[in-house]
């Protein structure tokens, strides 16, 4: 029987922390192994733990949930937590931040208990997963976007390495983390790097705005009917 997912939650209201924990232990499968509303001591307790998913709210003592994403998606943790933040009315303006910081996951409160339970396994698993009001945001940015012409794209994909432009193509296609890591043989936490490091470069803030450069781009019009075939780098980076 498999372990349950270890699930740490860092919050600064008691009352949606105690929340979170008691809808989440209520699930088969997923165990809260700690809760604190300090962001410093949420990474001691990562250490400790080492908890599958952090679930962290945006306002917190000590360091903030963006800064706290930051240091467990990009620090010492091999391999690091998925990160879901759990954004209120007043925090969502810093959904951008906490994304670029690393976090596959964001839900609002007026998550129900499946869209979290959901949510944690997902998460979890290296995917990424956004609730309803939070998706609607990125369509609106997606449809809004303008668009340029593939030759301006192409002279921003000069900028990748051949290793984050190899990383962009199979993100793209669908592959997980835990998909590419194996594929690639490197780590979950160096995987999870490039896609950071990819974001920043093509100024997108999350898997779905890569996937629409990448479209647009052109890097998908090979077939993507088999998402796992070989990669093939452009003639730019064949030397």
């Amino acid at each position: 029987m498999a372990a349950p997912l270890r699930v740490l939650i860092c919050e600064h209201a008691l009352l949606v922390r105690d929340g979170l924990r008691t809808l989440l232990n209520a699930e088969q499968g997923i165990d809260v192994v700690g809760t604190t509303d300090d962001g410093l001591h949420a990474l001691t307790m990562a250490w400790t733990h080492r908890p599958e998913v952090v679930i962290t709210g945006l306002n917190l003592r000590g360091i903030d949930g963006v800064e706290l994403t930051r240091r467990l998606c990009q620090g010492a943790f091999d391999p690091a937590p998925g990160v879901i933040a759990f954004v209120t009315v007043e925090s969502q303006s810093k959904v951008a931040d906490v994304v670029r910081a690393g976090a596959n996951g964001v839900l609002t409160s007026d998550t129900s208990r499946e869209e979290l339970a959901t949510t944690v396994r997902v998460v979890a698993r290296g995917q990424a997963m956004l609730s309803p009001g939070i998706t609607q945001q990125v369509l609106q940015w997606l449809r809004g976007w303008e668009m340029q012409p593939e030759e301006q794209l192409q002279s921003v994909l000069q900028t990748l390495t051949p290793r984050e432009y190899q990383v962009l193509q199979l993100t793209a296609n669908g592959l997980s983390a835990e998909e590419l890591a194996i594929k690639l043989s490197i780590r979950v936490a160096t995987v999870r790097t490039h896609i950071y490091r990819l974001r920043c470069k093509l100024q997108v803030q999350d898997r779905a705005q890569l996937v629409a450069f990448a479209f647009r781009a052109g890097l998908m019009r090979r077939s993507v009917a088999n998402p796992r075939t070989e990669f093939e780098a452009p003639a730019a980076f064949a030397s």
